[in-house]
């Protein structure tokens, strides 16, 4: 087993080296589209929707590249990956950047040589339950049979919680998050684990998501992010600056509603100038127009705008802003400075 988990990490490091030298802004370009990477299909955060038009809030990620990069928020190529193929894909260039609810780790960063642009959602690992299972903790757990997917940072969380809580478990491996909806539905499985948002997701499509509850504890850190590969940091920076500019809108009041107002002429507050690129010249630093941060914002608006529309209160996902809610009310959604 050590040396299975050596080997793949190793094929994937050298994908990585070998695909490292390629410029991809130039490839995106010459290409007119960017080819993103997605999960198989997470309600609210990535899958195609009656007319098979990708939407969500990992979605909305790679539309605003495409937007600043090309101009155009539809020119994305969305690739489904598993746990198991997301990173063979990235490290291949069979896909420019991988916006897939992935977990920002020390081995991912380093060891399989990705970048990670930034945290979308701040996450942590969950257990779902049938209601009439009657339990209230994780801690209740002892003996259960439990799906997870494999090739995700979920599968040491979980034994490691067991462990040292002194329980035991039988894991049910799984692939997709359809697969282990399928399973969990079936009962197949007692209890199904992965990050609290994906768990939201799933019991948002049921046909009786009351029947099922997501338990109180919360057992690891879950840094969710677009990443890309190492070794091209000026595509780094293209991800990472469009992403921010979507959270940067959000605390200066830029949304999809005023963008063009304010970006008619240069108004009074300097730092909504040089994210709109009425002022200072950015976008050429990046090599793209100086409007890049305006044409990402318009993709989908703001962040706020992207969470509340795919994945908020009023979603049947339902969730609160929590940790991701700005800096200044409270939560970790924080860009750098756009000077």
């Amino acid at each position: 087993m050590k040396n299975t988990v050596l080997l793949g990490a190793l094929t994937v490091a050298g994908l990585a080296a070998g695909a490292a030298g390629a410029a991809t802004l130039d490839d995106v370009k010459a290409r007119g589209s960017l080819n993103c990477g997605v999960s198989t299909g997470l309600t609210g955060f990535s899958a195609p929707d009656a007319n098979g038009v990708w939407q969500g809030f990992d979605v909305a990620v790679c539309r605003a590249v495409a937007a600043a990069v090309l101009g155009d928020p539809m020119a994305v190529n969305f690739v489904p990956t598993t746990g198991q193929t997301r990173f063979t894909a990235l490290a291949s260039g069979e896909i420019d950047i991988l916006a897939r609810n992935t977990t920002w780790t020390f081995s991912r960063d380093v060891d399989l040589k990705f970048e990670f642009t930034g945290v979308n959602y701040y996450d942590g690992q969950g257990f779902m339950v049938p209601k009439a299972l009657g339990v209230s903790s994780a801690k209740e757990l002892d003996g259960a049979t439990v799906c997870i997917q494999t090739g995700t940072t979920t599968e040491l969380n979980l034994a490691d919680f067991f462990r040292v809580n002194n329980i035991s478990y039988e894991p049910v491996p799984i692939e997709t998050n359809a697969e282990a909806q399928q399973q969990y539905l079936a009962s197949a499985c007692d209890v199904y684990t992965t990050d609290a948002s994906g768990l939201a997701a799933t019991r948002a499509s049921f046909e009786a998501p009351s029947d099922h509850i997501i338990l109180p504890e919360i057992i690891s850190k879950e840094p969710l992010g677009p990443l890309v590969r190492h070794g091209d940091s000026e595509w780094g920076d293209v991800v990472r600056w469009s992403f921010n500019a979507l959270v940067a809108a959000e605390e200066y009041g830029v949304t999809s509603a005023n963008i063009e107002e304010l970006a008619s002429s240069a108004g009074d507050n300097p730092e909504i100038n040089r994210l709109l690129g009425t002022e200072g010249e950015l976008g050429a630093m990046l090599g793209l127009d100086a409007d890049f941060a305006k044409k990402a914002i318009m993709a989908n608006g703001n962040y706020g705008e992207i969470f509340e529309k795919t994945i908020g209160e009023k979603t049947p996902i339902g969730l609160s802003r929590g940790l991701n809610a700005q800096w200044t009310e409270g939560g970790l959604m924080y860009s750098p400075p756009f000077r």
